[in-house]
């Protein structure tokens, strides 16, 4: 599903620089990146994902190789095949939770909207707890009602492959269980691969890979 070789990626005037030799994952795994804060973790899903792209290397998600593409073509590659779980939400203030949700059936002629998207929609929103807050705004939620509704907006479209980044990070250890589960559960329904970072090392015997972010940077090929 993903393989990364060779890759650099340093920001413009900054001292940090990701050097990743060797990384493969599996299509259906589920794998959990780790690591202190500052290792490289956001800026490897921001790799994977195409929001970013390499100084040097090659990425390649689902056979496509995304470090070849052009920009709208990333655009495009990312709403046919990866559900976002960003760690700071990206909820749209002037839409409600519902609309929200829905978004990546409305931003792109790549994804129609099917009859039967508004139930899944509530289904999803059931499972983590906010189907009560589908009308609401943004502004009206809880910091976790908030993490949750990004999560059931990046497993609206059964996408291939799920990246996460700290959805569990507001929550209680309850909720955080609940939401882990929908994660998991969701993506063995309809056979994606879930990668995940988090802080959190009760939640890794949930995966079935544990990936350092900075051992990786340090050790070469995983």
């Amino acid at each position: 599903m993903i393989t990364l070789e060779n890759v650099r990626f340093s920001y413009p005037g900054d001292s940090f620089e990701l050097r990743i030799d060797q990384l493969d994952i599996e299509s259906v795994e589920t794998v959990a990146f780790v690591g202190p804060s500052g290792c490289g973790k956001t800026t490897l899903l921001n790799l994977i994902s195409g929001v970013f792209l390499p100084d040097a290397g090659m990425i390649t998600v689902a056979g496509t190789r995304v470090s070849d593409l052009r920009p709208q073509e990333r655009q495009t590659f990312r709403i046919e095949n990866i559900g976002l779980v960003p760690q700071n939400f990206e909820l749209l203030d002037y839409l409600t939770v519902r609309e929200n949700i829905l978004v990546p059936f409305r931003i792109s002629s790549a994804k129609s909207l099917p009859d039967d998207i508004l139930a899944r929609c509530e289904e999803l929103a059931e499972s983590a707890g906010i189907v009560s807050h589908l009308g609401k705004y943004p502004s009206q939620l809880s910091q976790g009602e908030r993490q949750r509704s990004a999560l059931c907006r990046g497993l609206i479209t059964s996408p291939k492959l799920i990246l996460a980044d700290e959805p569990t990070g507001n929550l209680d250890p309850e909720n955080q269980e609940k939401i882990v589960d929908l994660l998991l559960e969701e993506a063995s329904r309809i056979g994606s691969t879930v990668v995940m970072i988090t802080h959190e090392p009760e939640l890794l015997p949930r995966f079935s890979r544990t990936v350092n972010v900075l051992e990786l940077r340090e050790g070469g090929a995983r």
